[in-house]
């Protein structure tokens, strides 16, 4: 009488691939929160995540080899010289922000080319303002807070709501209080880094959003890691002047009528 052995193989493989699956999340999530939290050490992912240092540090490692992440240096922290070698801190690099953008930004990018070519650039600048007007519409009846701070913590859950995984963090030293809204991630990058009107309108609507002028100092498309936006926590008579679609200067000048 013969004997039917099941095959070896199958159950394992079965049990490695949820493990396979969940390394995959892991490091997704590993990439979203370097691009939230960025310049940040293995140390404090570990603890956002949950995990040990060494985890962190493999997948951080895995997407470094991948072009996803890269070592931020901005030298010593808070002008604090430190003793032995500083802990590595992490940015997303423009490889990452192609994966966490998707595959359509050549799409879009191609599509205003053709904008710009058929009809003119001033076109271009109209859509990015028709763009940016519709975002403020969107988000006005959700900044409730009129404490400046407050409000700008709103937006910032707004945008990362629409994935710019958007944080606000005080500026210690100057003069007038300030925050700055940090947008660690673009889904427009590769189609703003050729078409700068869409990052003009958005510094636009934010400084209609939280009713104050703001100042950019940093975009992604720009080859920063982070779109950095000054928000002073006065309020101000004078709105800062930015280009208006049609290539001509806008204001409100409060503190003339």
């Amino acid at each position: 009488m013969s004997t039917t052995h099941a095959p070896a193989h199958p159950a394992p493989l079965a049990q490695h691939a949820p493990a396979h699956d969940a390394d995959g999340t892991t490091r997704r999530r590993v990439l979203e929160l370097v691009a939230t939290e960025g310049p940040v050490t293995a140390g404090e992912l570990a603890a956002e995540l949950g995990l040990t240092s060494a985890a962190v540090r493999r997948h951080l490692a895995l997407l470094e080899d991948d072009g996803k992440v890269t070592v931020h240096d901005a030298g010593p922290a808070s002008g604090q010289a430190r003793r032995g070698r500083p802990a590595r801190r992490y940015v997303v690099s423009a490889g990452g922000q192609s994966e966490l953008a998707g595959g359509y930004s050549e799409l879009a990018a191609q599509t205003l080319r053709y904008l710009r070519d058929a009809v003119g650039p001033e076109a271009v600048a109209a859509f990015a303002a028709q763009r940016y007007a519709a975002v403020v519409r969107r988000y006005s009846p959700e900044l409730t807070a009129t404490d400046p701070q407050e409000r700008a913590a709103q937006l910032a859950e707004l945008l990362s709501d629409d994935g710019y995984a958007a944080s606000v963090r005080p500026v210690v030293g100057p003069l007038v209080p300030t925050v700055q809204l940090c947008q660690g991630h673009c889904p427009v990058q590769h189609v703003a880094q050729e078409f700068t009107e869409l990052c003009e309108a958005e510094a636009r609507a934010f400084s209609e959003l939280l009713g104050t002028h703001v100042q950019r100092l940093a975009t992604i498309a720009g080859g920063a890691h982070a779109c950095v936006t000054n928000v002073p926590l006065t309020q101000t008579t004078t709105q800062t002047q930015y280009p208006s679609p049609a290539g001509r200067t806008r204001g409100t000048q409060e503190g003339s009528r």
